[in-house]
């Protein structure tokens, strides 16, 4: 794992725009103009990680994934 932080990546083809990525961090997730998710955050601290790891397995679509960065 790296000291760097991480980052958050929406796979667009995936994501159906279910909402609950934006809903449950939107300081990290915003929903664009058609309603799908964006990563507003482009790196974040290791202390969000579990928080965000939560939002990866509560995507239905699983269109969320993490990258170390």
């Amino acid at each position: 794992m790296s000291d760097k932080g991480f980052t958050v990546i929406i796979d667009r083809e995936t994501c159906t725009g279910q909402g609950r990525c934006f809903s449950l961090a939107p300081e990290v997730f915003e929903a664009d103009a058609e309603g799908f998710g964006t990563v507003t955050a482009r790196l974040l601290p290791h202390s969000e990680r579990e928080k965000i790891e939560r939002i990866v397995q509560l995507c239905p679509e699983l269109a969320i994934r993490i990258e170390d960065a």
